[in-house]
């Protein structure tokens, strides 16, 4: 991946799955490559690179966002949390868990920002209808046909199946 932002590097502080941390790049580098390149976490991935698919999804707080988009200058003082973040005490979260269970994936590409989303909307909305889960997922770019299995996911991990 190319990293524009190394040339006129800065040390920018994130905090990022609850842990701090400085890194020395440009304050208008992607997230992503910060993410990835300096961190070592590959839950986010590179799709697109312009915000469209979804696969390069973190939450910033209880949001979802689309880390290939976002300078890194522009997250003082945020909460930033990506796929690894989600784990609980070294095991799957809930919304992983249950893309495990319902065997959400094909190629696994878009699981990132398939989870990202779930996670983003069952923060903001504990008992999502039909309407709200396909609204939060509609961003996200899947070409496998794992749609059935990705919804009755969200449901799960929204506590609608068991």
């Amino acid at each position: 991946m190319p990293d524009p932002g190394r040339a006129s590097a800065s040390s920018v502080t994130l905090r990022v799955n609850g842990t701090l941390h400085t890194v020395a790049v440009a304050r208008e580098t992607a997230l992503l490559y910060v993410l990835r390149n300096d961190l070592a976490l590959n839950g986010p991935k590179f799709g697109c690179g312009l915000g469209e698919c979804g696969a390069c999804a973190v939450l910033v707080g209880d949001t979802p966002a689309r880390a290939c988009t976002i300078p890194v200058g522009a997250l003082d003082g945020r909460a930033v949390t990506t796929l690894e973040g989600l784990a609980v005490d070294g095991a799957p979260g809930r919304v992983q868990a249950a893309f495990i269970a319902e065997q959400a994936a094909q190629c696994g590409y878009c699981l990132n920002g398939m989870i990202i989303a779930t996670e983003g909307l069952l923060r903001r909305n504990a008992a999502p209808s039909e309407a709200d889960i396909r609204g939060a997922l509609s961003h996200n770019l899947c070409r496998c046909g794992a749609h059935i299995e990705i919804l009755r996911a969200v449901r799960r991990a929204a506590g609608g199946l068991s």
